[in-house]
């Protein structure tokens, strides 16, 4: 049950960083403009994102404008764009693998291990679309400080972190958690496998029977007369069996024959 607890919270952890990674490929809120020193503008502010930019006029009018060109635009927003495309790809297959196996769907329920390693494989899916997020999120946050706090930059074109930008780092952490729960529910499958059909703290079970006859160690029956190791004499048996005065109590060990 605990291998199922973690693949149905890594499943909805990789579905929130999905929705989240989502959010911010779409939204144009990546960056916002800095009103700082003489950056004396007619527009409220100005917003940048992936595939457009945005003014919010004083007025109350929000225009946006798309990047028509692909070839005009900079080398880091179209790295941007592929990483953020390919790591929404990857979650959505990442996710549906990890529904084939997990345990608590009918898919592939007679494959035995490979229904494991299907859930780890979306398990890795998850996680490389989560570390994909995460790249051009920091770069763009990486580039933005630099150029707020370069002198030589023009007030008018500095920047401050977007919205957009808090939300993929979270959905990135997000998809990686989720992923690393699938791998881990993974690996506890596999090594828990190896433990089952033990029984009795791996010791031997009883014979069907019941419990052994257990015989005293010490005493050798021969014809009539039973003598026990020490070569004493027990007295006569009575239909093999020794007689109660000379019974002695069974003691802990294990005799020439190794049996108790």
């Amino acid at each position: 049950m605990a291998s199922a607890a973690l693949e149905l919270a890594g499943f909805f952890l990789g579905l929130l960083g999905l929705l989240g990674s989502l959010v911010s490929t779409v939204l144009p809120y990546w960056e916002n403009t800095a009103h700082v020193g003489s950056n004396i503008v007619t527009a409220s502010g100005t917003v940048k994102g992936l595939w457009m930019e945005c003014v919010h006029q004083s007025t109350g009018a929000f225009q946006c404008e798309t990047f028509n060109s692909i070839l005009a635009l900079s080398t880091d927003l179209q790295a941007s764009r592929a990483l953020m495309v390919v790591s929404l790809v990857l979650s959505t297959l990442g996710l549906i693998i990890a529904v084939l196996g997990m345990q608590c769907t009918v898919c592939l329920e007679e494959s035995g291990e490979l229904k494991k390693r299907v859930a780890g494989a979306g398990g890795c899916f998850l996680l490389t679309a989560g570390f994909m997020t995460l790249v051009p999120v920091s770069w763009t946050t990486n580039k933005v400080i630099q150029n707020f706090y370069n002198p030589n930059m023009p007030a008018t074109l500095k920047f401050e972190l977007g919205d957009c930008l808090y939300l993929g780092i979270v959905s990135a952490f997000l998809s990686i958690l989720g992923g690393g729960m699938l791998a881990a529910s993974f690996c506890e499958g596999q090594e828990g496998g190896g433990g089952r059909g033990r029984r009795h703290g791996g010791g031997y079970p009883y014979p069907v029977g019941g419990l052994p006859a257990v015989r005293n160690p010490n005493t050798l029956q021969m014809g009539g007369m039973n003598v026990n190791s020490r070569g004493q004499t027990m007295g006569p048996s009575v239909n093999g069996t020794p007689g109660a005065d000379h019974v002695k109590p069974v003691a802990a060990g294990y005799d020439v024959t190794g049996y108790v």
